[in-house]
């Protein structure tokens, strides 16, 4: 409703399920973000599993992303 064109629609479409996705699994978004900015410039294309440790619900995640329950 917001976006001014069909890419910004996009790119906020996938910040919001990035959000979305990290608070239900438990994790601190705005941890987590710093954490994904910090760590996806050096990742390595050629490792199928690394993208996967990553995800919000990985468990090689650092604990200190975890929000209190």
């Amino acid at each position: 409703m917001f976006a001014n064109t069909p890419r910004g629609a996009k790119a906020s479409a996938i910040t919001y399920s990035i959000i979305e996705t990290a608070k239900e699994n438990g994790v601190n978004p705005f941890q987590y973000l710093i954490y994904l900015f910090e760590k996806l410039s050096n990742l390595d294309l050629q490792d199928k599993d690394a993208l996967d440790q990553l995800l919000p619900w990985s468990a090689s995640l650092p604990p200190v992303f975890r929000m209190n329950n």
